[in-house]
């Protein structure tokens, strides 16, 4: 289901969270507004950071000694970038239905 403001234009799905947890939408006609681009920004980010914790996660997997509080560090944490790349999965699906 694609969000949408009063005009009928679709919502983007920002890459953060309110301080109590909701989603933050963006209405703007364009790709190119201010904010739309620190979005753009935010999203390479978190998908850079993502891509490090899989690295790491997979290294730390790779170690027959791997202790049980890293184990849960590298879970967590995977979670997160989880959370986050699908965020931004939904919101980049939203935005190519509407092209």
């Amino acid at each position: 289901m694609v969000m949408r403001d009063g005009t009928d234009a679709p919502l983007r799905l920002l890459p953060w969270t309110t301080a109590d947890g909701r989603p933050c939408y963006l209405s703007a006609q364009g790709p190119d507004s201010r904010l739309s681009r620190m979005a753009d920004e935010v999203e390479t980010e978190l998908l850079g950071s993502a891509t490090y914790v899989l690295d790491a996660a997979k290294s730390l997997l790779a170690e027959p000694g791997a202790r049980e509080r890293e184990l849960r560090f590298a879970g967590v944490r995977l979670t997160e970038a989880l959370g986050d790349v699908l965020r931004i999965a939904v919101s980049r699906g939203g935005r190519l239905r509407e092209e």
